[in-house]
């Protein structure tokens, strides 16, 4: 099945994708890999997906929604932090001793979500379509 392909400026494709990055890019390609990686797995994406549409929410409130234990929770939290699409923030709340923990989707996070595995779910009747009609070519 024919494709759209990301071209550089001159309309050619680069020999190494890397090349695709700009030329002050933040990121490797390789961190970018890694992020979509680590959304790969069922429980770090429902954990994505509940940060970028439900906003920042505590290791207990996330429990709640998603229904694991706290060690599961961790685990996975700390992957999606470490791969950067998810930011671990500490306040003290007035009249409170201690930290308060909340977890917040950061901008790549989000990115890789809604333009990421989101948009395929969304565009899975346009795939449909396509492979239907090149389907029919044959």
């Amino acid at each position: 099945m024919a494709t759209n392909h990301t071209q550089t400026a001159g309309g050619e494709f680069p020999e190494d994708p890397e090349e695709l990055l700009p030329e002050e890019s933040v990121l490797s390609l390789d961190e970018y890999l890694a992020m979509h990686a680590a959304v790969g797995h069922r429980t770090r994406y429902e954990i994505l997906y509940r940060l970028v549409h439900g906003g920042d929410m505590s290791p207990k409130e996330l429990e709640g929604v998603i229904g694991i234990d706290d060690s599961t929770l961790h685990y996975h939290l700390n992957k999606l932090v470490d791969v950067g699409l998810v930011e671990k923030r500490q306040q003290t709340e007035r009249g409170q001793d201690g930290l308060y923990t909340y977890y917040r989707a950061t901008v790549f996070g989000e990115v890789t979500l809604t333009k990421g595995v989101d948009e395929l779910i969304r565009g899975e009747e346009d795939f449909e379509t396509m492979y239907n009609s090149s389907a029919d070519r044959r």
